[in-house]
């Protein structure tokens, strides 16, 4: 079983570098004013210049409109692009059409009806993220280094391409895999020393475990054929 990891919340050529050299398949900038990890678009544009395809781009924003999207996908140039709000399958579908890009959903998880959501999305979006669902005083959506009961997207069939987010770390990935069988995993907060402070030690030893845990749950699969 082989994973995608996703890098979030990137600011920095020395957080960006670790991440690419350690061998993220997705790194992802935030365009979101209330979070600490917001990016102005000149710095973004530096910053996916760096890229130079050794991963996929991700631009995410918060029930954006199309002009703030538009100047975010600008100065990015992203491969992909991530509705973390309260994005309908209308607006999914509207911003896929206009862009020309694919479109990841992220859908707040608390509690077992939540999955609901997933068909509405079906045809919509081309990727799901379920995150936890943040607390009603919190300003923004995500990054709150808070996880759910990884054990509801137990034997989950119908979600279609989905990651994993939430509270995700290095010490907790291989739990969170063998619940889940996730095929791709978000991580921000998790991998910081401080909100929107990336540290390239934890980007590494994430990375890490996450390929071993992933290693580790095919080789079982295989024994068990």
């Amino acid at each position: 079983m082989s994973v995608l990891i996703k890098i979030c919340g990137l600011s920095s050529p020395d957080t960006l570098d670790a991440a690419l050299d350690a061998g993220a398949d997705l790194v992802g900038f935030v365009f979101f004013e209330p979070s600490p990890r917001h990016l102005a678009f000149g710095a973004a544009r530096a910053l996916g210049e760096r890229v130079r395809g050794r991963a996929q781009k991700v631009a995410l924003s918060v029930d954006a409109d199309d002009e703030w999207l538009a100047t975010s996908v600008e100065a990015l140039k992203p491969d992909l692009l991530q509705l973390h709000g309260q994005e309908t399958p209308e607006r999914v579908a509207a911003v896929k059409k206009k862009f020309g890009l694919p479109v990841m959903k992220a859908i707040a998880v608390e509690q077992k009806s939540d999955l609901a959501a997933i068909a509405a999305y079906a045809g919509k979006a081309d990727r799901l993220l379920f995150d936890a669902r943040a607390p009603r005083a919190a300003t923004r959506p995500g990054g709150l280094g808070k996880s759910f009961d990884w054990r509801l997207l137990e034997n989950l069939q119908s979600a279609g391409p989905f990651m994993l987010s939430g509270g995700l770390d290095a010490g907790n990935v291989a739990e969170a895999l063998r619940i889940t069988g996730a095929p791709g995993l978000d991580v921000s907060s998790g991998v910081e020393r401080a909100p929107g402070e990336k540290d390239p030690d934890k980007i590494r030893a994430f990375i890490r475990a996450a390929r071993e845990a992933a290693t580790a749950n095919a080789r079982k699969v295989a024994s068990n054929a």
